[in-house]
């Protein structure tokens, strides 16, 4: 039996810590659920956020409608 191991994700301030099991070593199965953010988490008291993914930075906003625009 293969064991799993665990990886705490830090999240904003006054947000709980999620923690993913991640598969063993050289296994190819992604993890069961990809994880959840709420958006309150992640805009706080702001309406657009930044996210930098590969050297890239995106901007996340919420429209006054509160649909979620992601944009480079």
């Amino acid at each position: 039996m293969l064991a799993m191991q665990t990886q705490a994700t830090p999240n904003p301030p006054g947000a709980a810590t999620t923690t993913t099991k991640l598969p063993p070593a050289g296994s190819e199965t992604p993890p069961a659920t990809p994880r959840r953010w709420n958006s309150q988490t992640l805009f706080g008291l702001d309406r657009e956020v930044e996210i930098e993914h590969a050297g890239q930075l995106y901007r996340l906003r919420q429209t006054s409608l509160g649909k979620l625009i992601l944009t480079k």
